[in-house]
């Protein structure tokens, strides 16, 4: 099959409906944002009609904790997207090249993490955390992302189609252990670490659980929590408007970052089809 070969004009109508029908509940939230509240309140559908407004964003960054929210919520998608990257790059590397006892013992009982549910472990680290006085912190917020077993078998199969004649080539010129892993092979991986890493901010960043749980004070909200804890009832909410404006306010870091790595991701997806 040509890979230039166009597409029918059935399978381009499909398309194009299909990306409608996806594009649409964004655009809807878009309009509604863009309006006054005002009139919102009287009447929906004039969002399809102007005049339109960025009062609710100004709101946003003026007289509201959003952008506290907004700050928290980076502050720990990206420590945990970080710390997510190094240790799963260290255990990636030290399972598919160290050879050490019972590791293969070790890698399924990693593996045994992705079957155990988030609500399995929750009384037990709640009651860790506390006896710590972790909660209402940072590191409450960002150690728990750290446990992440599908990013340490990601790697390790990573690592494991790197060719080992690079090893041996690297171990010939004088290389140690970890000038070959860091000059050598972690190189190589950024496709997979930047498909990792953008997977990572967006469950950290869309992460609802654990913050509700762990933090209990305002000045620690992640924006998720921040944003349901602010929000009225939808149907009688007399700041609609100011509501959508939150949302797609909360949805551009995850926007942006998809934008910065889409060719990374790209290049992760197809290396491991053809792996």
């Amino acid at each position: 099959m040509n890979p230039r070969a166009r597409l029918s004009p059935i399978a381009l109508v499909a398309v194009t409906l299909g990306a409608a029908i996806m594009l649409a509940p964004l655009i809807w939230t878009i309009l509604l944002s863009l309006k006054a509240n005002s009139e919102l309140m009287r009447d929906t559908a004039s969002a399809f009609s102007g005049p339109y407004t960025l009062e609710n964003y100004r709101a946003i960054l003026v007289g509201s904790s959003v952008l506290h929210w907004l700050v928290n919520s980076l502050i720990v998608s990206l420590g945990t997207t970080v710390g997510v990257l190094i240790l799963c790059s260290l255990a990636g590397y030290g399972f598919a090249r160290l050879d050490f006892p019972f590791r293969r013992t070790l890698f399924i009982f990693v593996l045994l993490g992705l079957a155990i549910p988030e609500q399995a472990v929750i009384l037990p680290r709640h009651q860790l955390f506390a006896w710590l006085h972790l909660h209402n912190s940072y590191p409450g917020l960002i150690l728990p992302g750290l446990v992440a077993p599908f990013g340490v078998f990601f790697m390790t199969q990573y690592f494991r189609a790197i060719p080992v004649e690079l090893d041996e080539a690297a171990m010939l010129d004088g290389a140690s252990r970890f000038t070959l892993f860091w000059k050598v092979l972690l190189p190589l991986t950024r496709p997979a670490q930047a498909t990792l890493g953008v997977f990572t901010f967006l469950g950290s960043w869309n992460d609802y659980w654990w913050p509700l749980i762990s933090a209990t004070r305002s000045a620690r909200f992640t924006l998720t929590v921040g944003l349901a804890s602010a929000q009225m009832n939808y149907a009688q909410t007399s700041g609609l408007g100011f509501l959508m404006a939150q949302a797609v306010f909360a949805s551009l870091p995850i926007l942006i970052v998809y934008i910065i790595f889409q060719k990374q991701i790209v290049a992760a997806m197809a290396g491991a089809a053809v792996r």
